[in-house]
C-alpha cells in the first residue's frame, strides 16, 4: 500500500519531462541541480518557520521539481556518479530537516498557533524521516532492498507542500496539524515496516546458511571416520 499512487507519480515524471530535456541540451550538471534544490526547499522550510505556511507550501510545492530533475538529467546526460547519488542523498536529509524543523518552530513561535503537542510531534516526524532514509540505507549496505513501506520520499514531499499550499492556516490550522499527524504516523509505521522487512530476509538467510552448514558438517565427519586401506608392508 502507498500514499502515492504511482498514475501520480508517472504522470508528474511526464509532465516534467520537457524541463529535463532542456536541461540536459544545455549541459547543466544534475549535482548543480541538487544543490539548487536543497537550498530552494532550506528557504521553504524558513518561510514554514515565520508562520507563512500557504506562501511556503506553493514555494515548495513549485521547486519540489528539482528533487526528481537531478536523478533524470544525470541518467539522460550519463552523468550519473556514485558521489552524486551520495550527495543528493545527504541533501535530502538537510533539506527534510529545514522543512520539518521549520513548522516545529512555527509551532513553538505562533502566539496564535502555537501548540507544544504539534511541536513534538512535528520533531517526531522529522526523526522519523530520517529513519526512513536510514533503514533503507543500511539493509542496502546489506544487499537488500528496502524500498517498501507507506511513505516514501515522494509522497513525504507532497504531504509537506501541497496541502499547505491549498489550505495554509484554514480551519484555525487544523489542516495543517492533521497533515503534520499523517507525516508522522506513516513515516513511523514505515521504519517499523523496513525494519520487519530487513528482520525476515536477514533470519531466513541466517537460518539458510545454518541449514546449509549442518547438513555439511556430518559429511565431512563421515567421511573422516571412514578407515583408510592398509599399505603394503604394514
Amino acid at each position: 500500500m502507498k500514499l502515492l499512487p504511482d498514475w501520480i507519480k508517472n504522470g508528474y515524471l511526464r509532465l516534467i519531462d520537457p524541463v529535463a530535456n532542456w536541461l540536459v541540451k544545455r549541459g547543466v550538471h544534475p549535482n548543480t541541480i541538487t544543490v539548487v534544490g536543497t537550498f530552494c526547499t532550506v528557504v521553504g522550510g524558513v518561510i514554514y518557520a515565520t508562520g507563512h505556511i500557504r506562501t511556503g507550501g506553493f514555494f515548495l510545492g513549485i521547486t519540489a521539481l528539482f528533487d526528481v530533475l537531478d536523478g533524470t538529467v544525470a541518467r539522460r546526460s550519463n552523468k550519473s556518479s556514485t558521489f552524486g547519488a551520495f550527495l543528493d542523498s545527504t541533501l535530502d536529509r538537510l533539506a527534510d530537516g529545514f522543512v520539518l524543523g521549520g513548522l516545529a518552530v512555527f509551532y513553538a513561535t505562533s502566539p496564535v498557533h502555537g501548540s507544544v503537542p504539534l511541536m513534538i510531534t512535528a520533531l517526531l516526524g522529522l526523526v522519523g524521516a530520517f529513519l526512513t532514509s536510514y533503514t533503507r540505507a543500511r539493509a542496502e549496505s546489506l544487499g537488500l532492498d528496502a524500498k517498501v513501506g507507506l511513505l516514501q520520499r515522494p509522497e513525504r514531499v507532497v504531504l509537506l507542500s501541497a496541502p499547505q499550499a491549498l489550505f495554509g492556516l484554514v480551519l484555525n490550522g487544523w489542516v495543517l496539524a492533521l497533515i503534520i499527524v499523517i507525516l508522522t504516523v506513516t513515516a513511523w509505521i514505515t521504519v517499523v515496516q523496513r525494519v520487519a522487512f530487513v528482520y525476515t530476509a536477514t533470519t531466513r538467510a541466517d537460518a539458510a546458511e545454518a541449514r546449509t552448514e549442518s547438513e555439511a558438517q556430518p559429511r565431512f565427519w563421515a567421511r573422516r571416520r571412514v578407515p583408510r586401506p592398509l599399505l603394503k608392508g604394514e
